[in-house]
């Protein structure tokens, strides 16, 4: 119950503040103008249906799947990654195979899940919502679980090296 309302008093003073803020025109990275009219604005709460992962798409092949079944349907205690998927590339069919074999086997191996760490891309998609507040200068992700969130600086230019150089 502690964790509900805390995440509800953070996602409540999010939307308050990123209530009060009006999208204002800025030019892209590439040069160019854009008005506030053209840039879609994508707050809101945002969820999903499908577990994990999803959905197939119109047409082409489609995401990975979980080739363990339980009475038909996917075993989520048991995930083993369908490497035969044309989608991914020899080294990703290399590690979704060993992952799997590990799986088969009962032998564990570290996931964020497991091992309490921070829910990465694309671990994150476990997460059935977020509530999404849009700002001229970012786009803040609060997700329902775990009191993670993610910021995605907009129209930024990176100097120098990487994040911690």
């Amino acid at each position: 119950m502690r964790r509900e309302f805390l995440l509800g008093a953070m996602v409540a003073a999010a939307v308050s503040t990123a209530w009060g803020q009006a999208v204002t025109p800025s030019a892209p990275i590439g040069g160019g103008t854009q008005s506030a009219a053209s840039v879609p604005d994508f707050s809101g709460v945002w969820h999903r249906w499908l577990r994990p992962g999803f959905g197939p798409p119109a047409s082409g092949p489609g995401p990975v799947t979980n080739r363990s079944r339980v009475n038909g349907v996917s075993n989520y205690n048991q995930l083993v990654g369908d490497y035969t998927n044309p989608i991914l590339n020899p080294k990703a069919v290399e590690v979704v195979k060993k992952h799997g074999e590990l799986a088969l086997s009962g032998a564990g191996y570290p996931t964020p899940g497991n091992q309490c760490w921070p829910s990465g891309v694309p671990y994150i998609f476990w997460n059935y919502g977020m509530q999404m507040l849009q700002e001229p200068d970012r786009v803040t992700f609060i997700y329902l679980q775990d009191h993670e969130f993610r910021q995605v600086r907009m129209n930024h230019r990176q100097t120098g090296g990487p994040v911690g150089t």
